[in-house]
């Protein structure tokens, strides 16, 4: 039961690490794929961690930087918006920043 979890769990990581690469219009899009990804790795750390009978404050530090990427990722795209009018890549230059 547990091969189960852990392979879907692996699973889950690399179908939002395709839905990353693959994504190239919306900085939306990209920002819910690696959001995902950093959930998935999340559960596969707690259960890691859960079987090992290790302590989980380290999946708890890893959550906490998560969710601070998360509202990073979240200030670029309303700043992007509010400069630029949408969220499309191919508005946004470098060069122009």
């Amino acid at each position: 039961m547990m091969m189960l979890v852990e392979y879907s769990l692996i699973f889950m990581f690399f179908t939002g690490s395709l839905v990353f690469i693959s994504s190239r219009k919306h900085l939306l899009a990209t920002l819910l794929s690696l959001e995902f990804m950093v959930l998935s790795l999340f559960m596969i750390l707690f259960f890691y961690l859960s079987m090992k009978e290790f302590e989980v404050y380290f999946s708890m530090m890893f959550l906490t930087l998560g969710v601070c990427e998360g509202a990073l990722g979240l200030s670029i795209l309303v700043s992007m918006i509010r400069t630029h009018g949408n969220d499309y890549f191919q508005t946004f230059s470098i060069l122009q920043c």
